[in-house]
């Protein structure tokens, strides 16, 4: 049972968190002035369209032969104060294996560890079979790749470390130090909150 005042949050919480902290900050602190950007709506538009094709193929991209597909998979698990929305999940004899879209060229450590949150919500309410749940896969949509990323103990322990520290920001609302990849903050609709950083 969940402490009525402790936070659930979302996987993509997470992934905002490892990428910089202080977008975890300003989504609990000021939930309500997050603007739509561009490059959002971009994505958006991205996933929908990779969606729609991705019915039409193969698993080869994958390197399986044979598998069934789920779209926008709602994962809730109140044990790990989780949820989140899976874009496809792979189930085959003996795997699951969630699958996330991209719209980016590269994978980066807060896509690796959002695909392993997914692993962890499957894990938690969707194994009655106790099938395998290994590794997932973060699909590149502008090179129409597929990565595949193993669930390993030091990815395992990055994701225990990440969540306790998103619980301890959004319970203490204490602005976190900024990413040190100042380029990130280019683009970032929360910029203009940051005027220690630009």
């Amino acid at each position: 049972m969940i402490a009525e005042d402790s936070f659930v949050f979302r996987v993509i919480d997470l992934k905002q968190y490892v990428y910089c902290p202080r977008i975890l900050y300003y989504h609990t602190v000021l939930p309500q002035v997050r603007p739509l950007t561009y490059k959002m709506e971009a994505g958006i538009a991205a996933h929908t369209q990779t969606e729609q094709k991705e019915k039409r193929r193969s698993l080869r991209t994958y390197g399986l032969q044979q598998g069934e597909r789920q779209f926008n998979v709602p994962l809730y698990a109140p044990e790990l104060y989780l949820s989140g929305e899976l874009d496809m999940l792979i189930e085959t004899a003996t795997e699951l294996i969630p699958v996330d879209f991209k719209q980016s060229k590269q994978e980066g450590e807060h896509f690796r560890l959002q695909l392993l949150a997914y692993g962890r919500l499957l894990n938690a309410i969707c194994n009655p079979q106790q099938k395998t749940i290994r590794r997932g896969f973060l699909y590149l949509i502008p090179s129409r790749q597929a990565v595949e990323v193993s669930f390993t103990p030091a990815l395992q322990r990055k994701f225990d470390k990440a969540m306790a520290q998103l619980h301890l920001i959004a319970e203490g609302q204490q602005m976190p130090e900024p990413t040190k990849k100042s380029g990130r903050c280019v683009d970032c609709e929360f910029r203009r909150f940051c005027n220690d950083v630009l």
